[in-house]
């Protein structure tokens, strides 16, 4: 029978760090079984980062990026958002923590058929506190030219695209992303990199983007690699490389 993970020894918070998760555990229970998705998680999200966590399929990355959005909750551990415990909050709580401080961008685009590139967008601003206009927000992802077309009549990037600009819209202060490229071929996918890269630059926006192709590690200021719920390495990049430059 498998031993209880030892405890992690404590260490500073950095000052910058918005997210703090501390010894976060994660158990799903399928029939008799128990599934340990995280186990003993230690990790920060400072300001202005840029984050990629690269893990195989069943590492725990979407399990851990769903605790740090506030839509699932750890089993056992802490999980501070600056100064907001999420690990015990109610629903009320974090419905306001993610309108107002969380943009989602995930593989699959869930654009609206009926409405407009726009309105797309135009939907989250309408329930932000302090949001941009929907056209400054598809500016910002190089789409103003394609505002009033519906999903139907964009291409697989610039639906992602519309979605990133959804995303930013409520100027969030962080931006969560699950397989944003996984649906895309190379050269689209790279076009919505450099999208999330401009928005991370131009904004501000601390952003994690969760992915198992390691090419998009050169782009981060910081790669994080997971293995069977745990974290295996933290490596910071001397410099982040352009998305224009990388290949898979």
């Amino acid at each position: 029978m498998e031993s209880p993970d030892e405890p992690c020894p404590a260490r500073p918070d950095p000052p910058n760090a918005l997210f703090r998760m501390r010894g976060v555990t994660k158990e799903y229970r399928v029939g008799e079984s128990v599934i340990r998705a995280l186990r003993g998680i230690d990790l920060d999200l400072n300001a202005g980062e840029m984050l990629v966590l690269l893990g195989a399929s069943g590492s725990g990355k979407s399990t851990l990026l769903n605790i740090l959005g506030g839509l699932d909750s750890a089993t056992s551990g802490s999980v501070r958002y600056r100064d907001l415990e999420l690990c015990g909050a109610d629903e009320s709580d974090l419905t306001e923590f993610r309108r107002d401080h969380i943009g989602f961008v995930f593989q699959f685009y869930n654009l609206i058929p009926s409405l407009t590139a726009r309105e797309n967008v135009a939907i989250v601003t309408e329930i932000a506190r302090e949001p941009m206009t929907p056209d400054d927000a598809l500016a910002l992802v190089d789409l103003t030219e394609r505002a009033e077309h519906f999903p139907a009549q964009l291409s697989g990037g610039e639906q992602q695209r519309v979605a990133i600009a959804r995303a930013i819209a409520k100027q969030p202060a962080v931006l969560l992303c699950d397989e944003p490229t996984g649906a895309l071929d190379s050269k689209t996918g790279i076009k919505v990199l450099k999208a999330l890269e401009h928005v991370n630059r131009e904004l501000g926006t601390a952003t994690a983007i969760i992915t198992h192709n390691a090419a998009i590690a050169d782009m981060a200021d910081r790669v994080v690699h997971l293995s069977d719920g745990r974290v295996a390495s933290v490596a910071a990049n001397d410099r982040r490389l352009d998305p224009e430059s990388l290949s898979w």
